[in-house]
């Protein structure tokens, strides 16, 4: 009877295409998210309705970092800070309102340096991050980020600065452009571990998720957005926050220029990723929280047509 069945020409046609889109369906990274409905861990579990301050626990890192005796030193001559930071505490309170002021910001982080660099004192930090973001008419969402992102990187004891790369004029906006630019002036500064690309408007919710780079692929840290219910919106989705090492950057040609307008880029990228043989990396579900800032659409930053 099977084999009837397969000397049937609309059998054989349906058995073809079924293989093909298994295929497809695999080739875009299905086998990842099959992998993760069947094998993801899960994580650590916290407990979001109960969550701290978002500059608790500043006041140790005037103190001697904790590390361990006998600590190799790094090429300062200093230990080397914790693997995992002491002064970590998971889950953070996100506030929009009243958004603070440029001079607020500087009085509440008093151990940033000129131009947002920052590195712990006493510890020689285990990496290197520049946070790249692109920007543009959203002063009120930069202040917000940079009020809730300097004390939740301390606690982290990274060595990092933040570069906000602005758009000038009233062009549509082309962040994966910015994004290039970002990169190029980040590195002629410094030579940066990892390199962080930043949304303005999310605001990580959680400390635990580190902003240190994956030495064997991207990765993409922003997986439980607010906005998508706190879930991935697609398996292929690179977008609102990620990072990648410069040796991965330049492996993967860097970014489009061509997506102007909102939407496109970052799918784009995750492809770039893909061709340049390498795997997407996230945190846990449980990790990943971001809170998007509440705004209406940008005039020049409208959906792209060709996304």
């Amino acid at each position: 009877m099977l084999r009837r069945l397969l000397e049937r020409p609309c059998t054989l046609a349906l058995l073809v295409g079924s293989q093909l889109a298994v295929m497809m369906y695999l080739s875009l990274g299905g086998f990842r998210s099959l992998s993760a409905l069947f094998g993801r861990e899960q994580g650590p579990t916290f407990d979001y309705s109960h969550p701290h301050d978002v500059y608790s626990n500043l006041s140790h890192l005037s103190g001697a970092p904790a590390v361990a005796p006998g600590s190799p030193l790094g090429p300062q001559g200093l230990p080397y800070c914790p693997e995992r930071s002491p002064l970590l505490v998971g889950p953070v309170s996100v506030s929009f309102s009243p958004v603070p002021s440029l001079a607020e910001i500087v009085e509440r982080n008093p151990r940033v340096e000129a131009g947002g660099r920052y590195r712990p004192a006493g510890c020689e930090p285990r990496s290197r991050t520049a946070v790249i973001v692109p920007h543009r008419a959203r002063e009120h969402h930069l202040r917000l980020l940079l009020y809730h992102l300097h004390p939740f990187l301390q606690r982290q004891q990274l060595a990092y600065g933040i570069y906000v790369i602005h758009q000038a004029g009233n062009g549509t906006f082309n962040r994966a452009k910015l994004l290039n630019v970002g990169v190029r002036e980040a590195l002629r500064d410094e030579e940066w571990d990892c390199l962080f690309l930043h949304d303005v408007d999310l605001l990580p919710e959680n400390d635990h998720n580190l902003y240190v780079c994956d030495p064997r692929g991207p990765r993409h840290v922003a997986v439980a957005m607010n906005k998508f219910g706190y879930s991935l919106p697609y398996p292929q989705y690179f977008g609102g926050v990620s990072a990648l090492t410069p040796d991965q950057y330049l492996k993967m040609n860097g970014f489009p220029n061509e997506y102007w307008g909102w939407g496109g880029e970052d799918d784009d990228i995750a492809t770039r990723v893909r061709l340049a043989g390498m795997k997407i990396s996230r945190p846990p579900m449980s990790v990943g929280h971001y809170k998007m800032v509440k705004h209406r659409g940008d005039k020049g930053n409208e959906e792209n047509p060709h996304r």
